[in-house]
């Protein structure tokens, strides 16, 4: 490695991921320079779901969703063309945007010790048997003994995720609105799965009666409708007249949604024996889940605060965490990608809309066999 500043820990982004593995490392005692690329706090593409799992490692991280003003969300709501079922969800889940969220976890993570840089983007890691060497736009190379990748769906040069066998054809959209007050009734306690033609949406309130609108599309769905926005909502609306009545009279919050393309649904990190020790991938960087079941942002927390515990109590032994990562979060990610798979065909939809017509537990099953388990989470929190 070259000479350089020299770190004990560096966590490369400041979101779910990072910043819950700052808290738990900073609050330790540990010494942890986080490197967040974005200067000022920003929305992103997601659904901006919280499910029992999320809410409570947040609580152990000391985030306060109702100080926060998180919506409270009982029930899901299934939506094709003309038709709609319900039920009640196994637990109370919370809304709250992401540029909230994840800034009242940065500020944890700060109030506990960790030294935050903003505006400071990696451009590459390598990584060898002793340490780790990170290039950044400003100064030297950063030299650390471990390296926390929690960049999300974006990737590093050098420690590039392997995503040629996932779904990569699917592109992401968000955009906030101000409903009209009776459709804020409307979706109050709810959160809406609409399918569509080539795709599926999710709709529920946030926080200050915002209502959040996350999409998936295939690309060549939106090919088809000149890869524009406005005709691919106004397509939506056309097929689902429930999704057209939400959206009647409301008010977008900002000028053109948040986009993001080849979202690698179904990726999981392999552990590999020659990998280098020292490198933990946290959040999407070990494993991608699609997004209609609602699990990623605990899939985040969760291996932010498993990685960080196992760190404090094994150093630079990554190759321990991810395998007991992987044993943790893979029977969700294979579910919800064959159920990823299922949806996204007009067939697979029609199926998947009788069945939960028919026998609406079916919807609240699903729920329950994506989620992070009880028995994982009780390892990561009593170990951290």
């Amino acid at each position: 490695m070259n000479s350089g500043c020299v770190e004990e820990i560096v966590i490369v982004g400041g979101g779910l991921a990072g910043a819950s593995a700052a808290c738990i490392l900073a609050e330790a005692g540990r010494p942890v320079l986080l490197l967040e690329r974005d200067a000022e706090p920003r929305h992103k593409v997601c659904g901006e779901f919280l499910s029992i799992e999320a809410q409570t490692y947040l609580a152990r991280l000391g985030v306060d969703l109702d100080g926060l003003g998180a919506s409270r969300i009982s029930r899901l709501r299934l939506v094709r063309k003309r038709g709609a079922t319900e039920v009640c969800l196994p637990f109370v889940a919370r809304g709250l945007s992401r540029k909230v969220l994840d800034e009242a976890l940065l500020f944890q993570a700060r109030s506990r010790g960790a030294r935050i840089v903003r505006g400071e983007p990696v451009r590459s890691i390598s990584v060898d048997r002793s340490a780790a060497q990170i290039e950044v736009d400003a100064g030297g190379p950063i030299i650390a003994d471990s390296v926390f990748l929690a960049t999300g769906k974006h990737d590093v040069r050098g420690v590039k995720r392997p995503t040629a066998n996932t779904t990569g054809d699917l592109i992401g959209f968000k955009l906030h609105y101000r409903l009209t007050d009776d459709q804020q009734r409307a979706l109050q306690s709810f959160v809406e799965v609409i399918l569509f033609s080539g795709g599926y949406a999710g709709l529920q309130m946030i926080e200050q009666d915002i209502a959040n609108l996350c999409l998936v599309v295939s690309r060549q769905r939106f090919e088809e409708l000149g890869r524009r926005w406005d005709p691919l909502i106004a397509d939506m609306a056309d097929e689902c007249p429930h999704l057209a009545e939400r959206l009647q009279g409301a008010q977008p919050l900002y000028t053109r949604p948040l986009s993001i393309f080849q979202i690698p649904y179904g990726f999981l990190h392999a552990p590999d024996e020659s990998e280098p020790q020292g490198l933990y991938r946290l959040g999407d960087q070990v494993g991608v889940i699609p997004s209609f079941t609602g699990e990623g942002t605990s899939i985040a927390l969760h291996s932010g605060c498993l990685a960080a515990a196992i760190h404090l109590s094994h150093g630079r032994a990554s190759s321990i965490f991810h395998h007991r990562v992987r044993s943790d979060i893979r029977r969700s990610i294979r579910l919800a990608s064959t159920l990823n798979r299922v949806v996204r065909h007009a067939a697979g939809q029609q199926a998947a809309f009788h069945l939960s017509r028919i026998w609406p537990d079916a919807m609240r099953h699903v729920t329950t066999l994506t989620r992070v388990q009880e028995i994982a989470m009780t390892r990561a929190l009593t170990a951290s």
